[in-house]
């Protein structure tokens, strides 16, 4: 629809009007053979409804009139032209990669404030600003080309990357995990592989997504709780999908053009090869962190860097390195949950339960919050 309308708001409007329809009338009529379909002809007769009562649009209308609008469209040629459409260069980057996470992924405007640790209403206000930008600009829908296609590069793998975390950890209330959503993920930027191939940071970004999925299956017990790194039941892992991870690290390490992804993927891998949590190289952990920080110098790299340094200088040092961050992360509930564990280590039980408190009022994801919660009544 954004490909035929031209015009994002619309072709928001439109779809969303066609998945009530199906809401309202599939349980009673039952489901059609082709359930795409049906939504794309009930989307294509609300735009044209839409748009007969403005005369500007009448070029659309005919174009909407004489289409079939196939119900099972190339999909993945669509939803590659929509991310790059949303990361082009004449928007800011953190707009693109807004805008992306709302068209493409379908989060909702909360999900995407919190991924930025901003306000709803600052990120509402940026996403509006982004869609009028691509209209105004009469900007492109369409994979780019040849030289300009590295350089637009950066903006859909922080998209991709940012929407695998929603999946494999939600900061919503809802859900504690949208493992979907995570593989949804994967399947795009294994599809940006393959329209560019050799690519280290596509590689990299493939490999990190691939070797924390072989470790989801512990990572909640049977009655959906949470259990950490050091209690999981490594027997679950996936072996192969382990190995399938490594193999594409590997691939990216050989164009020797490291960056963030392959960083984050190389510290995946440490985990994932390691039998036992005390068999960890934390060492080797720690260094990564500190070459990941020559690509990305971010307040929550930082913290996940302080996590590691515990094991390998002891949680004083640790802790010093944290508190460092109350400003950058004060409204971050991993921010004081982890303060609360190092401040349980040094035996500050009174100050670890505040930073617990702290963590529980931030927190939204269900699963995260039952932790915390047994925590303070352990």
């Amino acid at each position: 629809m954004v490909r035929v309308l031209g015009n994002f708001d619309v072709a928001e409007e439109v779809v969303q009007d066609s998945l009530v329809a199906a809401l309202e009338k599939w349980p009673e009529n039952g489901i059609p053979d082709n359930p795409g379909a049906w939504l794309m002809t009930t989307a294509r007769r609300r735009a044209i409804d839409i748009l007969r009562r403005d005369r500007r649009y009448a070029e659309k209308v005919a174009l909407l009139e004489r289409s079939t609008l196939p119900g099972d469209p190339a999909e993945a040629d669509d939803r590659l032209r929509l991310i790059f459409t949303c990361c082009h260069p004449a928007l800011p980057q953190d707009a693109q990669v807004a805008l992306t996470l709302r068209a493409v992924a379908g989060f909702t405007t909360a999900e995407i404030a919190a991924a930025f640790l901003v306000g709803e209403t600052t990120m509402a206000q940026r996403i509006v600003r982004a869609k009028r930008k691509i209209v105004a600009a009469r900007i492109p829908y369409r994979i780019p080309e040849g030289t300009e296609l590295p350089s637009r590069l950066d903006a859909v793998l922080a998209v991709l990357y940012l929407m695998f975390n929603e999946g494999y950890l939600s900061r919503g209330s809802f859900v504690a995990a949208r493992r979907d959503l995570a593989e949804d993920a994967l399947w795009l930027a294994s599809l940006l592989d393959r329209l560019l191939p050799n690519q280290a940071e596509v590689l990299g970004l493939r490999a990190l997504m691939r070797l924390n999925l072989a470790r989801a299956r512990a990572r909640f017990d049977a009655g959906g709780d949470m259990v950490l790194l050091p209690d999981q039941d490594r027997a679950l892992w996936d072996g192969a999908a382990i190995g399938e991870g490594i193999d594409l690290l590997h691939r990216a390490a050989a164009l020797d053009a490291p960056g963030q992804y392959q960083l984050q993927a190389a510290i995946a891998a440490v985990h994932s090869e390691s039998r036992s949590w005390a068999e960890t190289d934390w060492r080797q952990i720690v260094l990564l962190y500190d070459t990941l920080m020559r690509f990305t110098d971010t307040p929550v790299i930082r913290l996940n860097r302080a996590v590691a340094l515990n094991r390998v200088a002891g949680p004083e040092v640790a802790l010093g390195e944290v508190n460092d961050l109350a400003i950058a992360l004060g409204g971050y509930h991993l921010f004081h949950a982890t303060r609360a564990e190092l401040l349980d280590e040094l035996g500050e039980k009174a100050l670890a339960r505040e930073a617990r408190l702290q963590a529980l009022e931030l927190c939204q994801n269900p699963a995260e919050r039952a932790l915390l919660e047994r925590k303070l009544r352990g």
